[in-house]
């Protein structure tokens, strides 16, 4: 009996021992969640040892990649994964909040000089996160990284300004053949859904926020109705590479994300192809991707570190010239960065303060606040988001026509030699990022 318990009590040692050496282990692991091509390079390394200066403590950052929201959250609510911190939507964001599966964020610990998050948040940020859910305040649970617009791409040789200023183009028969869907439904449903409801939102009897949580049955089918009439038109419902064939003048009009937009337009321009990219006079959607530490987060002081140093103005510059997205960091220094005399000033008041209402930065990235008046964020359906999700399988069908399968075989074909190409040049340039 003695011998049992010796045995007993040098397994529960042993075991004892192993739980120690983990959780040890873990308190120099950080293990960071992030959307993919959506950091600069570099930054990773740079925190790691930005990290042991200001703490004295090791890390290291195990960094992994997702491209749906949703598979990222199922990991999170089903399996009970650990990451420390994690990016997703806004949507996102408040399902998490709904669902408990946020933390709240806590900063006391780091040292007021280098609390960038606090020092450098846009007003604007902090009033749109305010939003995304009535009942809680997500900047207590999460801190914006990148923001962006809904709108369309188009090539102005074969679309006048005026055709590309509202949504009805996708539907215009003289783009037939030439135009690209981003495979992204709830950001085709807002502004489809705005675009038909043009009557009564001048009417004052629907305000673009109440349209972004209407889910009703009735709304669902005209969205689908008249994207079905749309559908004959369109050439490819692209997740990522469609604005490859922008760049080839192989389609005129694209439904896409300023960020997408801008690496279409550089990419363009390298090959003497012009591309603009405007939010139609209707009304769009604004949306934001953040910072979250997950309820099951085991790290919680270096993801607290982590976040704050992604808010530092110089990585913030960084990480928005290698995405084509914008940085949600407030600073002059960021604002500075992105002077461009060659574009007429516009009023960027609404994010940087009043100095910056004259300011000449490019459109795409930094939207006039005219054009931001006219956008709204996204909510959760909750359950019936699968009522959205039916209505974009019966509006994309089973069946691919030959040209999809054409934009495919040419998208294929234009990464594999723009990854080659690439490869060769040293300069810097902006990757090509899918977010939502």
């Amino acid at each position: 009996m003695k011998k049992i318990f010796a045995f007993a009590a040098v397994a529960a040692s042993l075991l004892a021992s192993c739980f120690s050496s983990s959780a040890a282990d873990r308190k120099e692991i950080l293990k960071v969640y992030n959307w993919s091509s959506y950091i600069a390079d570099g930054v990773i390394e740079e925190f790691e040892q930005w990290y042991k200066e200001q703490t004295g403590e090791n890390i290291t950052v195990k960094y992994m990649t997702f491209d749906v929201n949703e598979a990222m959250l199922s990991k999170i609510e089903k399996g009970h994964e650990d990451y420390d911190v994690v990016c997703p939507s806004d949507y996102i964001i408040e399902r998490m909040l709904n669902n408990n599966l946020l933390l709240p964020l806590d900063f006391a610990a780091i040292p007021e000089e280098i609390n960038y998050i606090y020092k450098y948040r846009s007003p604007y940020i902090e009033k749109m996160f305010r939003s995304i859910n009535p009942n809680i305040d997500a900047n207590d649970y999460s801190v914006a990284y990148m923001w962006g617009t809904t709108g369309l791409i188009y090539d102005p040789k074969h679309v006048s300004d005026a055709e590309a200023s509202t949504w009805d183009a996708i539907r215009n028969p003289k783009f037939a053949g030439k135009i690209l869907i981003k495979d992204a439904p709830r950001d085709v449903y807002a502004p489809v859904l705005i675009y038909l409801r043009q009557e009564q939102l001048k009417a004052g009897k629907v305000t673009l926020q109440e349209l972004m949580s209407d889910s009703s049955a009735e709304s669902i089918a005209e969205v689908q109705n008249y994207l079905l009439e749309c559908k004959p038109g369109v050439c490819g419902w692209e997740a990522d590479l469609g604005k490859e064939i922008m760049t080839k003048d192989r389609a005129w009009l694209s439904l896409n994300w300023s960020g997408d937009a801008m690496w279409a337009i550089e990419e363009a321009a390298n090959v003497g192809v012009e591309l603009r990219y405007i939010v139609p006079e209707e009304g769009s959607t604004v949306w934001f991707d953040g910072w979250v530490i997950p309820k099951y987060a085991v790290n919680t002081k270096a993801a607290s570190y982590f976040i704050d140093f992604m808010c530092r103005p110089d990585i913030a510059i960084r990480n928005m010239e290698e995405t084509g997205y914008v940085a949600s960091c407030g600073a002059q220094e960021v604002l500075e960065s992105q002077i461009d005399e060659s574009f007429p000033p516009i009023d960027l008041s609404y994010f940087f303060g009043e100095e910056a209402s004259a300011v000449c930065v490019n459109p795409v990235q930094y939207p006039d606040i005219a054009v931001i008046n006219r956008c709204a964020l996204e909510h959760d359906w909750g359950e019936k988001t699968e009522d959205l999700l039916t209505m974009w399988q019966n509006v994309k069908g089973s069946q691919a026509n030959l040209m999809t399968f054409i934009v495919i075989a040419l998208v294929i074909a234009a990464a594999a030699a723009y990854y080659f190409i690439s490869k060769k040049n040293k300069k810097s340039r902006r990757r090509s990022s899918s977010r939502r």
